[in-house]
């Protein structure tokens, strides 16, 4: 079976490199995108969400923001603010974080608080609950 190359990069750097991935799934923001070894050269923006990597048959699971993906027929080049393992979430980091924003959203429409920074916190917050569910 073919095989296709991912790196997710942050601003600080690679968090994840594999040069042997069967599957690279994608959150997309036009939806799922599963990428295999020949797939189209391809630039989408990436919504938060997961990473999904078949190696070996065993697939990774990890949590990222917004983004960008670069395909190309080998290899797939991930650009986010931050990428996460299922295994390194700190969940009860995450449900506080999550707790926080729920707070700040139902303060949002009395206060001057920023609806849309609030509401994307709950949602990476979420999505971190998400994918620890997969460690």
């Amino acid at each position: 079976m073919s095989t296709i190359a991912l790196d997710v990069v942050t601003p600080n750097g690679s968090v994840f490199k594999e040069e042997n991935c069967e599957i690279i799934i994608l959150q997309a923001k036009q939806g799922e995108l599963g990428v295999m070894a020949g797939h189209i050269p391809t630039v989408t923006p990436l919504k938060i969400g997961s990473v999904r990597v078949k190696i070996n048959g065993e697939y990774e699971y990890l949590a990222v923001t917004e983004g960008f993906a670069e395909i190309r027929p080998d290899h797939v080049t991930v650009l986010v603010q931050a990428g996460e393992f299922a295994d390194d979430i700190d969940t009860d980091r995450a449900r506080a974080a999550k707790e926080r924003a729920e707070a700040l959203l139902k303060q949002a429409e009395a206060e001057h608080i920023d609806q849309v920074r609030a509401s994307l916190a709950l949602e990476r917050a979420a999505n971190r609950l998400k994918v620890a569910q997969y460690n």
